[in-house]
């Protein structure tokens, strides 16, 4: 499918954000139409071949940390399924639906590779599927091209498999290996629950010792105290923000692991070996493999060439008027950014915190693309 010569708004990226924020667009255009003008140029592009976004690149196994009414997009709830959460296959198939609901113009795959800034004051998008030029540009690529691989000492000399959370597919790609699981979040707690059993030896290391959230506290809490931290953070107040609950949500696979004894965290390895690890205490133990759950960065290399300005790992933003969420470069107005982390809005990076920033800056883009007209 050729892409167009030009559009007024390219969307890089086709999963959960990028479809909250064409729903928000969708409703804005509907206002906009039916005062007589002209339906906006907007095109989504997406590097997957299929939707559901990095919901599809998951492993099987891993579930959402909130049931299914509280985990939806809007524009639609998310249906319920027979588990508490439901699992990546199930998410994929409600993006999919979502998509496809609400009409939006996806192009995949199609990969970009870089911006620059075009002669007409809007931004030409380099992918290899040809050159597109767009007068504002939302980044919603994610995090999951861009794996952070911790420094480790000795990492480099290990001779056995060396996967990152990204890599894992399966329990039985491991099955009577013995793993180390590093990493002292969710993805961790969860790929390491899932080998017990399977693999012959799991272990599970953190640099300081996970804690796991009280049994009836999930994804829903964990929204309404970001919401509360980003709130009061702006009012110059101080607020503790998630990290006060704990660091593990305890869904059903990761509790019953932790309660029958096997789900238990101890310090790093000093060191890696070419055979394994060596403790802090200066014992040795022999691994086959080695899981980093050590997490991501914003997938934005393609900006790197607009010379933004970046702080803490990701680009400059700002608030757009009328809205609390930084969605909008501080460097460059015609780029946006949505659902990377608190960074540019309150648990952005998950199905449920992603409409309200979605909506904002749906709302400000088009504002801006009416003042510019």
């Amino acid at each position: 499918m050729d892409l167009p010569a030009s559009v007024d708004v390219a969307v890089i990226g086709g999963g959960q954000s990028a479809l909250a924020f064409g729903y928000h667009l969708r409703r804005i255009e509907r206002g906009r139409t039916a005062r007589g003008l002209p339906p906006l140029r907007v095109v989504v592009l997406d590097a997957h071949p299929a939707p559901g976004g990095a919901w599809q690149d998951m492993w099987p196994t891993l579930h959402l940390f909130s049931p299914a009414e509280h985990s939806s997009l809007p524009g639609r709830l998310m249906p319920g399924t027979s588990e508490e959460y439901p699992d990546a296959a199930h998410v994929v198939e409600y993006l999919t639906d979502h998509e496809r609901r609400f009409g939006l113009d996806v192009r995949r795959p199609v990969r970009v590779f870089s911006l620059t800034a075009g002669r007409a004051g809007g931004l030409v998008l380099r992918t290899d599927d040809g050159v597109l030029d767009a007068r504002h540009v939302v980044n919603a690529t994610g995090t999951w091209d861009r794996r952070f691989i911790a420094s480790l000492p000795g990492l480099g000399t290990f001779r056995g498999q060396v996967l990152h959370t990204r890599d894992y597919r399966d329990a039985e790609s491991l099955e009577d290996a013995r793993v180390l699981v590093v990493g002292g979040g969710n993805s961790a707690a969860q790929i390491a629950a899932d080998l017990l059993g399977t693999a012959a030896v799991v272990r599970w290391a953190a640099r300081r010792p996970p804690r796991f959230l009280p049994d009836d506290v999930d994804g829903r809490t964990l929204f309404e105290v970001a919401s509360q931290a980003v709130a009061a953070r702006a009012a110059g107040e101080e607020h503790a923000g998630v990290g006060s609950l704990g660091d593990v949500v305890a869904v059903a696979s990761v509790r019953r692991a932790r309660d029958e004894g096997g789900l238990v965290a101890r310090a790093m390895p000093a060191r890696f070996t070419p055979d394994g690890v060596q403790w802090p205490d200066g014992s040795t133990e022999r691994f086959d493999a080695v899981v980093l759950a050590t997490g991501f960065r914003p997938a934005l290399d393609h900006l790197r060439g607009l010379g933004l300005t970046w702080r803490g790992g990701h680009p400059a933003a700002s608030a757009p008027p009328g809205s609390p969420f930084p969605v909008r470069s501080a460097d460059d107005p015609r780029l946006w950014f949505l659902g990377y982390g608190d960074w540019c809005g309150a648990a952005s990076a998950t199905l449920v915190g992603v409409g309200r920033p979605a909506r904002d800056l749906a709302t400000a883009l088009v504002t801006a693309l009416d003042e510019e007209a």
